[in-house]
């Protein structure tokens, strides 16, 4: 028996698609799709469980992976990775082992590791060096000496310009070009004094200046060897490292992407489970990647995340080229709708968002399914602008390039992008139009629900108007989290909830399942052409 292949028995709740690890493949322009699935999430968990029992791996944050695969004939197994180094090395008892070719450089990787950690470490000597503190103290110190002065010597220039007015009332003469002479020496003593002081100063930090300089030299030097020598090693181990797909083809990294590939391709986990799935001829039947150890600012212990779109993404495609995806479509269950887009040209793109999907892809593994992961798979490149919530249903625009994404949110920011909503309310509504100004204050200890707090709120204006009985169109001046539902279901506000909300509504028979706000219209400048932009969409309700 395969010493890597752990026996798994299905537990006993149904299983389902949680998110999908996905790439186009480069040679075969075929999207390649796995699920990741609760069955799989488990399987991660009791990986979690043991991972727990060892100290060790609390220190050490990143990523992890399980596989569910299936033998030819049948038999269910799960397979488990790491990414990089494990306890610093890349082969450990019990875990799928570096992708094939990886050892060919073994010895020559642990040598130029060696010198990157040792170049690494006199880096952060360099740059933490205590003359450093030193040179800066005593420049603030001088600074501060010689501003005083200077204030002092504006000062004296003042009373001397006073004297010399004073002194042409009262002398004449030869007595007053004595005195004007006096006044000029003493004009001159203070050039000299402030000299003297600039040339103690420099004098003072030439030493240390010199020095710093040295050192920063040497820190260019030393960074420039650093990316010359992880270059230079990817370079080497992507010609050597060979992938192995579900279609039976083989192919370094190098020759799939000759372009090149970020530092530390082939190394993450979900690649290095599927080159080995596909060489031991196992059928891959879902995969789990979670985080475990150092937390960071964007990974946390045992949560589960999707494939890392530099490193694991453009592979992803090659190594499931050939894996027929029939056998997934009973854990895919509702087919999926084709996103609506209202507009596209080669910087922006305006979706009609449908109620009920995220935005983005939620932290936990059930809300991955998103307008963004979505567009992904035929967009590459596609970068977010706003966001409206899960329930609200309308237009959302997205950037092709950070130049655009950047121009886009700055217009956000300066409130300069007009946006209207359309809502139904569970009343009707009397007035005719208004302008609501209750400030929003986001509860810890109650999230994700927004209360009116007129000492910690934030400021957040809407105007609305009324277009039928219950239907009113909203205009949010600023763009708080949950300002319209809060706007119209307080009782400082219209007092008359969206129909269909759960969190601020009441929650009675006329709430029909969803949430009645559309985001209808949208006004903006486009971030090349500088036209004004006015996009509409109307809501089914």
């Amino acid at each position: 028996m395969n010493s890597l292949l752990y026996p798994y028995k299905a537990p006993d709740f149904a299983d389902r698609v949680t998110a999908w690890y996905e790439g186009l493949c480069p040679m075969t322009k075929v999207l390649g799709r796995l699920p990741r699935t609760a069955h799989a999430e488990w399987l991660a968990q009791q990986v979690m469980a043991e991972l727990a029992q060892e100290p060790i791996y609390h220190f050490e944050g990143k990523m992890y992976g399980v596989l569910v695969v299936a033998t030819p004939a049948g038999e269910l197994f799960y397979l488990k990775a790491f990414s990089g180094l494990l306890r610093g090395n890349k082969t450990v008892a019990g875990w799928v082992p570096m992708i094939d070719g990886g050892d060919r450089l073994l010895l020559e990787e642990q040598e130029i590791l060696a010198q990157l950690r040792d170049i690494r470490h006199r880096i952060a000597h360099l740059e933490q060096l205590p003359e450093r503190r030193t040179y800066q103290q005593l420049t603030e110190t001088w600074q501060s000496k010689i501003a005083h002065f200077n204030q002092q010597r504006r000062k004296s220039k003042q009373q001397r310009e006073q004297q010399r007015r004073a002194l042409t009332q009262t002398l004449a003469g030869e007595p007053l070009n004595i005195a004007f002479q006096k006044l000029t020496e003493m004009s001159r003593q203070e050039s000299n004094h402030k000299r003297d002081l600039k040339r103690q100063r420099d004098q003072e930090l030439r030493e240390l200046s010199e020095l710093i300089t040295r050192s920063d030299a040497e820190l260019q030097g030393l960074r420039q060897r650093r990316k010359t020598l992880s270059r230079n090693l990817q370079k080497r181990m992507h010609r050597v490292y060979q992938l192995k797909n579900f279609a039976g083809n083989a192919q370094a990294i190098a020759d799939i992407f000759p372009q090149g590939l970020p530092t530390g391709t082939g190394d993450c986990c979900a690649p290095k489970l599927l080159h080995y799935a596909a060489k031991h001829h196992l059928k891959p039947l879902a995969l789990a990647e979670f985080w475990w150890g150092k937390d960071t600012d964007i990974k946390q212990t045992g949560h589960f995340y999707p494939a890392c779109v530099e490193r694991c993404q453009p592979i992803l495609g090659f190594l499931l080229s050939g894996l027929e995806n029939k056998s997934f479509n009973t854990l895919v269950g509702t087919p999926e709708i084709p996103l609506e887009i209202i507009y596209e040209d080669d910087e922006i793109l305006v979706v009609n968002k449908p109620h009920g999907l995220l935005t983005i892809p939620g932290r936990s593994s059930h809300n991955y399914d998103s307008v963004f992961s979505r567009l992904k798979r035929d967009f590459p490149q596609i970068y977010l602008v706003h966001r409206l919530d899960q329930d609200t249903s309308g237009l959302v625009v997205f950037a092709k390039s950070t130049p655009a994404q950047k121009q886009l949110q700055h217009q956000f920011r300066r409130q300069q992008i007009s946006k209207i909503y359309t809502a139904i309310l569970e009343q009707p509504i009397h007035q005719e139009e208004g302008l609501i100004e209750l400030p929003l204050w986001s509860d810890p200890r109650d999230r994700p629900r927004q209360k009116v707090d007129f000492e910690r709120g934030k400021i957040s204006k809407t105007k609305f108007t009324k277009i039928a009985q219950n239907r009113i169109e909203l205009q949010p001046i600023t763009g708080r989290t949950h300002q319209l539902r809060v706007h119209c279901a307080h009782q400082e506000g219209l007092q008359n909830p969206i129909l269909g909300d759960r969190l601020y509504g009441h929650h009675n028979k006329q709430n029909h399942g969803r949430l009645h706000l559309h985001a209808t219209a949208i006004t903006f400048k486009h971030p090349t052409t500088k036209k004004i932009i006015t996009l509409r969409k109307n809501p089914l309700f």
